[in-house]
């Protein structure tokens, strides 16, 4: 069975975008399952729910799980995996004779359901996570540029999670939007105005980096470039 694991931060950006709905029409036509680990869902729901802040963005996610649309995968699935690789991660780079911790339980959790049951992708907007993933030389200079100092790799803990995440491609929220609109499910949005496609597109990438997806001017202009 086709599956994707979304990781808190898509789900947030989608949701304070009034996009959520996307998740069910395009579940339809992907024909697979979308899952949610339980740690991520208690960043999404059970937290909110405890606040005022995001409460009905909580209600709005909730819904999604309730329909079946997010499935949750049981925290006791993957939490020993998950304990390890995380101490890994976290064990990777040092500045000034201190351990970096890079990412936190809830990505990690992501990545574990993903390797578990051979998910097709991560769908995660954290920069850091999924350059651990795809590029972890260029996190270490992104991490120096930061912190503007030296950082030490642990080459022998980075090989060690770079082999239990090998398999797992990393998605945001950017290629999702892009998808859908290619499949045409923001028609509806469309303004009767000059270029209206070129200036959906835009407004609907820009909506989701500006709510936390990790992706870059130039990124965006060349996915407008690639829909003319």
């Amino acid at each position: 069975m086709k599956s994707l694991v979304f990781d808190t931060g898509p789900v947030i950006s989608l949701t304070t975008n009034n996009l959520l709905w996307l998740l069910e029409e395009l579940k339809k036509k992907y024909k697979g399952d979308f899952y949610l680990a339980e740690a991520a869902k208690k960043e999404l729901i059970d937290k909110p729910l405890a606040t005022k802040k995001f409460k009905f963005e909580a209600l709005q996610v909730l819904k999604c799980i309730n329909e079946g649309i997010l499935k949750v995968i049981p925290n006791n699935e993957l939490e020993e995996e998950t304990l390890s690789l995380i101490n890994l991660a976290n064990n990777c780079f040092s500045a000034r004779g201190n351990w970096l911790r890079i990412v936190h339980y809830a990505e990690v959790s992501g990545l574990v359901a993903c390797a578990k049951f051979n998910a097709d992708a991560f769908v995660v907007d954290e920069r850091t996570t999924r350059l651990l993933v795809e590029g972890p030389e260029r996190l270490a200079s992104l991490l120096k540029d930061k912190l503007h100092t030296e950082i030490t790799v642990n080459k022998e803990n980075l090989e060690k999670f770079r082999e239990q995440v090998k398999n797992i491609r990393i998605i945001r929220s950017v290629e999702i939007a892009a998808v859908a609109y290619e499949l045409g499910l923001l028609n509806k949005y469309l303004p009767n105005i000059p270029n209206p496609k070129k200036i959906l597109l835009d407004s609907i990438l820009w909506g989701v980096k500006l709510n936390g997806c990790a992706v870059s001017k130039e990124e965006i202009e060349d996915i407008i470039k690639s829909e003319k």
